[in-house]
């Protein structure tokens, strides 16, 4: 017989949560043992770490229920960007994992998350690192959409963390180790674009670490490995509420060391950074965004030094984490009466159960007869078990003694049956859904050429030839600031483009410059992420739906338009056949031309041993082919890293009929090449010199 009691002690810890990463079940029983309250991890699909083991259909009830009976909570991972063809199996992967009881689901793709609020209400929704939240907008927005939780940008300050935990009421994430990518996440189509594999769909191939020069240096976007470990006490200080590692693509020893540097950290012990720079480092750590000081210091590569610093300690650490740990605190009641089975309550974690000896009595004591201190010796041998014994009442009538092999019985079977009980799901509402066919009304396919938008980075660029062919023009708001005129003479024309990063102190600036330039009549501004679509939105202005919002769906363009975007530029990872076939609740377009933004930086690659210095703000980096990719510096706050490559598609506008509109994304070119990429495109001629249709005409992996 058992009862259970409430469970919820698992949420009501006093101190930040440490998140450790799990590739796989020895990973995870690693996290487990080294102090973890709570493990990330993948199914087969969905997920951004595709290449990690991650676990199967039978392992995930498996895993969830060990972590649970451990007081661990589970946070699954399905944050990948996903297409219209596998959202049955993305119903499936989220009814299967809200069965097997996981506490929190990640999420990239707006498709998923409304999936998840569909399917389990009482599934918690986490925002991946993944949607590149960086500003108290898009923690707004994530409130209104239902989330929990945001597990913020990387590249942001201590100042600007404390900031945006204080004036929101989301629980805030933050990585504290791990892996640093170079690109803000989720604003990164380097691997795609140069390999076919995205890392928004799981798949980075990680051409960043490769040897790209910034003049003689090499290895210039390749960022050393963050570590928070020595921030602990700050951060809790500033209002994070979790302590996330990374590195599912890790080792478990690295997963262990980790997990038990922060646990130490946390404690007010010395963490033993070494054994964790000697397991896995990049040359050593940087905090340099948390200090911002996000100079040349920051970048550093793995090196044959680095791996081989990892034999020395592998051993040492696995050692750690070889037996069960025991976490979990055990209360027990033993009652041994004359003509009776012996009988054994155990209480953990609001869970009791009752287990009575099978075919054994008490019987008269010839010598010494069961007391407690005997009883406690033999009930606390819980070893291979997470359960120690913290109080034991014992009623044990007088003279009668019990084999302590029946007293061993009595222990194994309360805990093996606690363990389970305490592994079980909770009870929740799942409704099971399943998306074989469009989820929204089609609109009606435009008919001829879609309508022409163009995009300049300078208000230099314009011409009247550009003017007559463009539906609308878009340009960035410090443009427009500084050219009032173009207001005047263009108006309902223009779109205002928001920066693709608006960290928090640029964030206020940014608003009043908005509402600034509605004042002079701007009335529709370009929104590349879910803050800047909420910043446009709170103003009353017109939002058009930038390629950074990542949407790559049906469900996900109808999102952003319950969202209040007016139309959509889809994602440039997509086929033109997928973005044909969409089912469009918004008008929707692409980008027809243009060196695309590979990444977003806020560490520039092409600063010097004193920074920016007399940098014009448009330097190239040199990869191992010799390719030039341009960084384009966007007023010192964060540069793109643009394709040497230009793509254009205006021998394919055969497979654009249907679109609403395109657009031709200028950002290098001068007036006169702006002209001729105009005529060109028209004309249906491709450009002179290299150029790239993209993924386009291929299939997104």
């Amino acid at each position: 017989m058992h009862e259970r009691g409430c469970l919820a002690e698992r949420e009501g810890q006093d101190h930040m949560e440490i998140l450790a990463p799990a590739g796989g079940m020895e990973q995870l029983q690693a996290a487990v043992r080294s102090g973890a309250d709570a493990v990330y991890f993948g199914a087969q699909l969905f997920n951004a770490r595709r290449n990690a083991a991650n676990f199967t259909d039978e392992e995930i009830p498996r895993a969830i229920a060990y972590c649970h009976a451990r007081g661990v909570r589970v946070h699954m991972t399905l944050n990948t960007l996903v297409q219209d063809g596998e959202m049955d199996g993305v119903c499936r992967t989220l009814e299967q994992i809200a069965r097997a009881g996981a506490d929190a689901v990640i999420v990239q793709d707006l498709a998923v998350a409304r999936l998840a609020r569909q399917i389990c209400p009482e599934l918690k929704l986490h925002a991946s690192t993944q949607m590149a939240v960086h500003n108290a907008a898009g923690l707004r927005l994530l409130e209104e959409i239902g989330f929990s939780r945001a597990v913020l940008a990387r590249e942001l300050s201590r100042e600007e963390i404390g900031r945006l935990a204080a004036g929101t009421g989301l629980e805030v994430e933050v990585f504290v180790h791990g892996a640093l990518c170079m690109s803000v996440s989720g604003q990164c189509y380097l691997s795609g674009m140069l390999g076919g594999r995205s890392g928004n769909r799981g798949l980075c191939a990680q051409p960043c670490r490769l040897d790209f020069k910034a003049g003689q240096r090499g290895y210039a976007l390749s960022l050393k490995d963050l570590s928070l470990i020595g921030q602990m006490r700050l951060l809790e200080q500033l209002g994070v509420a979790s302590l996330k590692i990374e590195g599912r693509m890790k080792r478990p020893e690295y997963v262990a060391c980790a997990t038990r540097a922060c646990k130490q950290a946390l404690e007010g012990e010395q963490p033993d950074l070494e054994s964790l720079k000697a397991v896995f480092s990049r040359s050593g750590f940087t905090n340099g965004y948390f200090a911002a000081k996000r100079d040349l210091a920051m970048f550093g590569t793995r090196t044959r030094e680095d791996v081989q610093q990892a034999g020395g300690v592998l051993g040492q650490i696995a050692a750690t984490y070889r037996h069960e740990a025991k976490t979990v605190p055990v209360d027990m009641r033993l009652t041994v009466r004359d003509g009776a089975s012996p009988e054994l309550q155990a209480m953990g974690r609001g869970v009791r159960v009752c287990v009575q000896a099978q075919g054994e009595k008490p019987e008269k004591a010839v010598n010494r007869p069961l007391d407690e201190a005997q009883a406690r010796q033999a009930l606390e041998k819980t070893g291979g078990t997470p359960f120690y014994l913290r109080e034991l009442h014992a009623q044990i009538e007088p003279g009668l003694r019990l084999p302590i092999s029946a007293l061993n019985s009595l222990r194994k079977a309360a805990l093996e049956e606690l363990e389970t009980l305490l592994g079980q799901p909770p009870v929740r509402e799942i409704i099971p859904l399943r998306l074989e066919k469009a989820p929204c009304a089609r609109v009606e396919d435009g008919e001829g050429a879609p309508r022409l938008r163009i995009r300049l980075e300078k208000a230099e660029q314009l011409s009247q030839e550009l003017v007559i062919a463009a539906e609308r023009l878009i340009l960035p708001l410090n443009e427009l600031a500084a050219h009032p005129e173009l207001l005047d003479a263009l108006g309902d024309k223009l779109i205002g483009e928001i920066p693709m990063a608006v960290f928090p102190n640029d964030e206020e600036r940014t608003a009043a410059l908005l509402a600034a330039l509605k004042r002079q009549g701007l009335a529709g501004a370009q929104a590349e992420n879910l803050g800047a679509l909420c910043m446009a939105r709170e103003l009353g202005l017109r939002v058009h739906g930038g390629y950074g919002l990542n949407i790559l769906n049906s469900l996900a363009l109808e999102e952003a338009g319950r969202l209040g975007v007016a139309d959509q530029t889809i994602s440039f990872e997509a086929n033109l056949r997928d973005i044909r076939h969409l089912q469009r609740h918004v008008p929707c377009g692409a980008i027809a031309y243009g060196h695309l933004p590979l990444m977003t930086l806020r560490a520039c690659p092409m600063q010097g041993a004193r920074g920016c210095g007399d940098c014009d703000g448009r330097r190239a980096l040199t990869d191992r082919k010799g390719e030039k990719f341009t960084v384009l510096c966007r007023e010192r706050r964060y540069s793109q890293l643009l394709n040497g490559h230009v793509l254009s598609l205006a021998d394919q506008q055969a497979q654009l009929q249907g679109l609403d509109f395109a657009t031709l994304y200028f950002t290098l070119e001068d007036q006169q090449a702006c002209r001729r990429a105009l005529e060109d495109y028209l004309a249906g001629r491709m450009p002179q010199g290299q150029y790239t249709r993209g993924l386009y005409l291929r299939q997104l992996q």
